[in-house]
């Protein structure tokens, strides 16, 4: 079920670069987090599936797969139809599940779409689109990075 579009513009938003992605111990079980840093240095982890975690980490890693992934047909298609990806916004936590939207723009029209957020850090760091987060949630999620030493990276860190 697709969320309503409509976004409380009362809400604050702060830009957001990608740190990398990791590897998080939670409860005994290895799991893939990309790793979201303000321009404070604070951390917030958001846990990703597998082939999200390879997608972010290979464009980070300014590597070429083979075969175009998904979000590199995704970028591709975009740009042959014409259409710019003006933003992405991680803009709900629901259920300790984000939540986000990608907003596009074609020929003067505006459209946005709810969309998991890993695949928009994905969509958006392939096309240097900044990645902007509700500041409320990265506040209440956001940890230092003391608390974050041992956990394993996938890409570097530091």
């Amino acid at each position: 079920m697709e969320r309503p579009l409509s976004m409380n513009s009362a809400n604050k938003t702060k830009k957001v670069t990608v740190k990398g992605v990791f590897m998080i111990n939670i409860f005994g079980k290895a799991v893939p987090a990309v790793m979201l840093e303000d321009e404070e240095g604070l951390l917030m982890p958001i846990h990703i599936g597998q082939s999200e975690a390879l997608s972010i980490n290979s464009v980070l890693r300014n590597e070429t797969m083979p075969r175009p992934m998904t979000h590199d047909l995704i970028v591709s298609m975009l740009v042959r139809l014409g259409a710019e990806i003006e933003r992405v916004l991680i803009d709900e936590k629901i259920d300790n599940i984000y939540y986000a939207r990608i907003t596009l723009k074609k020929d003067g029209t505006t459209m946005e779409f709810d969309a998991r957020p890993s695949d928009c850090i994905a969509i958006a760091l392939r096309n240097n689109t900044s990645i902007m987060i509700n500041e409320e949630i990265f506040n209440s999620d956001a940890i230092s990075k003391d608390n974050f030493l041992g956990s394993r990276a996938i890409t570097g860190f530091v």
